[in-house]
């Protein structure tokens, strides 16, 4: 369980527009060991998603990759052509988007779909892939799942859609998951269900997983390693325990502290203070330090990246370590 599914090493992914350059993700690395979940957290904005779309080669024009690796099971993904990238997409790579319509054809019934995409990468028939389809959709949640293959997308609810998309997902029993707040529509429940599916991929299959999201609860539950991002650069990775029961970074700190059930009963809301800084124009040094309580002239200057705990990286110049015990 040891061995890297994923390393990328020094990515950045720069959107080159009228206005200016775009630093959506600028200089970051991070690592999914086979079998581990990566839960890849922060504000709106903040370039997770463009980290999700990097790593599958799907950053369309303005967008391009500038710099860094994008290492599957030791292969550069960033050197290979559209052909073999369409190779491993839905087949060993796999990505979960936060809108399931761009999974879904429209104008196709499910089960066609959902047998393409078998047929696709496995020569099967398709009676065999049918099956396999609908077990999928079974894993979901979706109840009859023989008769709702042969339903539309229109003919789902927007929750029901997603679950469709998770499905597809799982089909290949991929080596790699990307899921982009796949479950923010959908109910409890069937968050749950689906989690406790993804965990159990994971676990039995060895599959490596990204979670990208902002909800804290949800990566507590799941992820077994966060790395948080802040104006497109990771500025605080580790255990995801240690993490969340130990911030060091301001940052880390400020997002944990803004969840409601850490505010007591009665008291304000505690919030980060001031706006994320527009990626047109990052200011000098630490992207953090208009918002930062502990920002001083330091932080004019580019924090490298620091190890102050055994399995923690930090780009800070004051970490908290009095939270330590």
């Amino acid at each position: 369980m040891s061995e890297l599914t994923l390393d990328v090493q020094g990515l950045s992914t720069h959107f080159f527009t009228r206005a200016g350059v775009v630093r959506a993700v600028d200089d970051i690395s991070f690592s999914v060991p086979r079998g581990r979940v990566l839960g890849l957290v922060g504000e709106s904005g903040s370039g997770k998603s463009v980290t999700g779309f990097s790593v599958i080669g799907l950053v369309d024009p303005p967008g391009r990759i500038t710099a860094g690796k994008i290492l599957f099971q030791g292969r550069d993904l960033t050197k290979l052509d559209e052909r073999d990238l369409r190779d491993l997409r839905g087949n060993r790579i796999a990505m979960i988007f936060q809108d399931p319509m761009m999974t879904l054809n429209p104008v196709l019934r499910i089960d066609t779909q959902m047998i393409e995409t078998v047929l696709a990468h496995d020569s099967v028939s398709r009676s065999s892939a049918r099956e396999r389809a609908r077990d999928a959709l079974g894993m979901v949640g979706i109840p009859s799942p023989e008769e709702r293959l042969n339903a539309y997308p229109h003919q789902f609810s927007g929750g029901m859609r997603q679950r469709v998309a998770i499905a597809i997902a799982l089909l290949h029993r991929p080596d790699l998951i990307i899921a982009d707040e796949p479950t923010t529509a959908l109910d409890v429940t069937i968050q749950a269900q689906i989690l406790a599916e993804v965990q159990k991929l994971a676990r039995e299959v060895g599959t490596a997983l990204i979670w990208i999201t902002h909800d804290l609860s949800v990566i507590a539950g799941l992820a077994d390693d966060i790395a948080v991002m802040y104006a497109g650069r990771i500025v605080e990775t580790g255990r995801v325990e240690e993490v969340l029961d130990r911030p060091l970074h301001p940052y880390t700190h400020g997002l944990i502290g803004s969840v409601p059930s850490r505010n007591a009963r009665g008291q304000r809301l505690r919030q980060i203070p001031g706006m994320t800084p527009s990626l047109l124009n990052l200011p000098p040094g630490c992207a953090f330090r208009s918002r930062c309580p502990r920002a001083d002239a330091a932080c004019e200057q580019d924090p490298p990246d620091s190890h102050p705990l055994e399995g923690r990286t930090l780009r800070c110049f004051h970490p908290q370590l009095e939270m330590v015990a």
